[in-house]
């Protein structure tokens, strides 16, 4: 895709009445702190999104990611020109660098307004493009959007960032207000919307990516989101209570459309805090898994070093398994062919649908690394490459919750049985036979563990363990044992005297 727009137009002196608002993991025109105050400031607003070649040139050519944010970028467009007759969304395709600086000469823009994105990638980026922009006469201006509380904004009493949830979420409940969860009224100011040239949004083959399989309910950007969010309110109340059973409609499926902006966060929030106050309290276990969010970013913010290493530094001397022999365990668990039928159908759920439950992510996590034995940086990356809702932050603080390295993480000896949990959360199997067929005429009693059924019983239900469904590739309680041996060498303590074991 060309953008003659961008190369061939003259370019105009700084106009301090217009400006230009950079969407970038905000994709929505409601509720949007940018957008708001780039309208109450300017005259002429224009907004603008880069499908930045240094990310996508990372990615395989199907992506599901890509096709979401295409399709929430028609949403946006169409609401943008809802919003004032002739507004709409100019994409650019290429090194954000060059192109947003390249935009907004051509618009004649005097200031260019960004919600914040704290990854360090991004961090890099923005430093670069604001640099280049003020050398310009430019102004930047950064807000928060993203989260409730970010950075420095929720620390301890000694001003310390926290590295512990539970007193980190007290002081987030004493803390937020309505002010802090109101929106930002965009509609107020959207007469000052400009008309925008050059509307049009890309194809997957516009920008050399492939068509993908996505699940239709999690597209159409802002609009799906609500529609989603209307879906998850009726059932909220619940939410305690069936969230950790796969089978069960009980998440809110929301995370993709948090972790692109497609839902405000203060939105998501402000309905979980009104309930929770009420004594709901399955809004109340959501409102928690969203305070987690801002826990996470936080600590990104404060120690940026564990994007490559363990929060913990002691956790770094752990001896992982390496390897011709390491390489197939981590393959067998990529492709669902660990033996384990909640791994197996869990990692199906993933490949097949770029999405795996809550539940499940701690499960599969713990299997690699203490199970297999697996580095939890090469799990942290697969995932990274195939959940369509991922997020640095929390998928970082995941799996490093799962490796005990992290903040509040599980005590190293806390090691999931991969058949209990099986057995917990997904008791009929119901879950193991939609991503599993093989096992399907397997009842209860063996289709948690295959291995420990009778060969007539294999035989009555069309089983043949090493043709249509794998054997275990590693011992459980082998595997826990080297696992509290290799995590001796973290610092001198003893184990309590009954190892857990969840």
């Amino acid at each position: 895709m060309t953008n003659a727009s961008s190369t061939s137009a003259s370019t105009a002196a700084p106009d301090p009445n217009t400006a230009l608002v950079w969407f970038r993991r905000d994709l929505r025109a409601e509720d949007h702190a940018a957008l708001y105050h780039a309208l109450r400031r300017h005259e002429r607003v224009y907004c603008g999104f880069v499908l930045d070649t240094d990310i996508l040139d990372l990615l395989p050519r199907a992506d599901r990611r890509v096709a979401f944010i295409l399709d929430a970028l028609r949403v946006l467009d169409a609401d943008l020109h809802r919003l004032a007759h002739g507004a709409g969304l100019i994409v650019r395709h290429g090194r954000a660098g060059q192109e947003l600086p390249a935009l907004v000469a051509e618009l004649g823009a005097g200031a260019v307004y960004v919600n914040h994105d704290d990854e360090p990638q991004a961090l890099q980026r923005d430093a670069a493009v604001g640099e280049a922009l003020r050398a310009r006469g430019v102004a930047v201006h950064s807000f928060k959007d993203h989260v409730i509380f970010e950075r420095s904004e929720i620390l301890t009493g000694s001003r310390q960032p926290y590295g512990v949830f539970t007193p980190y979420k007290n002081n987030w409940l004493k803390t937020v207000t309505d002010f802090y969860l109101s929106a930002y009224p965009v509609h107020r100011y959207a007469a000052r919307l400009a008309p925008t040239p050059h509307r049009h949004i890309p194809t997957l083959k516009d920008i050399g990516f492939q068509p993908v399989d996505i699940n239709p309910t999690l597209l159409e950007g802002s609009d799906g989101a609500q529609r989603l969010f209307k879906d998850f309110l009726t059932r909220i109340d619940r939410y305690d209570e069936q969230r950790d059973f796969p089978a069960v409609k009980g998440p809110s499926y929301l995370s993709v459309h948090l972790r692109f902006g497609t839902l405000s966060i203060r939105q998501a929030a402000r309905e979980a805090w009104a309930r929770a106050n009420k004594g709901d309290e399955g809004a109340q276990t959501w409102l928690s898994e969203l305070v987690w969010r801002d826990f996470y970013h936080q600590v990104m913010h404060h120690h940026p070093h564990v994007v490559e290493r363990a929060f913990r530094p002691e956790y770094d001397r752990i001896c992982w398994e390496t390897g011709p022999d390491a390489e197939a365990l981590f393959n067998a668990w990529c492709e669902g062919r660990t033996g384990y039928p909640i791994v197996d159908a869990a990692m199906k759920q993933l490949n097949d649908t770029g999405y795996m439950h809550n539940r499940l992510r701690m499960v599969t996590a713990s299997f690699l690394i203490k199970d297999l034995g697996i580095d939890w940086r090469w799990g942290e990356q697969y995932f990274a490459r195939q959940l369509l809702d991922f997020d640095l932050a929390a998928n970082n603080g995941g799996w490093q919750w799962a490796a005990s390295s992290g903040c509040d993480a599980q005590p190293y000896f806390r090691i999931f049985n991969p058949v209990s949990q099986s057995e917990k959360f997904d008791a009929d199997g119901k879950f193991i036979k939609r991503y599993l067929p093989a096992l399907a005429r397997l009842p209860p009693k063996l289709i948690h563990a295959p291995w420990t059924a009778r060969p007539v019983e294999l035989q009555a239900c069309g089983v043949a363990l090493g043709r249509d469904y794998p054997e275990p590739i590693v011992r459980h309680d082998v595997a826990r044992v080297a696992t509290l041996d290799r995590y001796s060498v973290v610092k001198d303590r003893q184990l309590p005297g009954d190892a857990a074991e969840a």
